[in-house]
């Protein structure tokens, strides 16, 4: 049985960076988008990349960012992957493909099954859609919030690409998330956190065991 992708966005500090690949997290994500919590500054970010680096795949997390800063962590942080978590087009997200020369994640924001439909259009420029819950109203931060949707309006979604779970996820209900979902990737941020944007080494390793013992339960 294939492997379930982890990846741990968010991550900001040197000591839950190391946490997180010595756990064995497939993906690693930096945070770059000031209103949140997580946001990371590029030099800061050089410096948590060069620890991941050929140990687990570096993402880089922006939110309708413009070309100029786009290509200014592409140079410096040198990321594996983009995840746009904006209103970013499914022609912006081509075009920063073509220039960054990067693998590309778009999330999409999920609250009822009509909105997986906006999928679509970016199912042939992603190399991934990461479902998210959709931010409350109020919030001016796209995601992060620690709030699931109905997992199971994924469980016979057919995409030509695949899909990545996010959104309310933590220790404790990952598992039944991932066979609710049929999700083959998940995607973890405050459910691993003591505090908002403050990671917990501890959950992340528990994260990741939890995600592993699911795959086990299933041999």
């Amino acid at each position: 049985m294939p492997k379930t992708i982890i990846k741990i966005c968010g991550l900001s500090t040197p000591e839950t960076m190391e946490a997180a690949v010595e756990a064995g997290a497939d993906m690693v994500g930096l945070v770059f988008f000031p209103k949140s919590p997580r946001h990371v500054t590029l030099s800061d970010a050089c410096r948590l990349a060069d620890i991941a680096r050929g140990r687990s795949e570096i993402v880089a997390l922006t939110v309708d960012m413009d070309l100029h800063g786009l290509q200014r962590i592409n140079e410096l942080v040198q990321p594996d992957i983009f995840q746009f978590h904006g209103q970013e087009t499914p022609e912006a997200c081509a075009a920063a493909r073509v220039m960054m020369r990067r693998r590309i994640i778009k999330a999409i924001g999920v609250s009822e099954r009509a909105d997986l439909e906006a999928a679509l259009p970016y199912v042939n420029v992603a190399e991934r859609i990461l479902f998210d819950a959709k931010p409350p109203k109020d919030s001016d931060v796209p995601g992060g919030h620690g709030v699931p949707f109905d997992w199971t309006l994924l469980k016979s979604l057919d995409l030509p690409c695949p899909f990545m779970l996010s959104g309310g996820l933590d220790p404790e209900n990952v598992a039944q998330a991932i066979a609710l979902s049929g999700a083959t990737a998940v995607d973890v941020s405050s459910g691993v956190e003591r505090g908002k944007g403050v990671k917990d080494s501890g959950l992340i390793r528990a994260f990741v065991a939890a995600v592993r013992g699911a795959e086990h339960a299933k041999e």
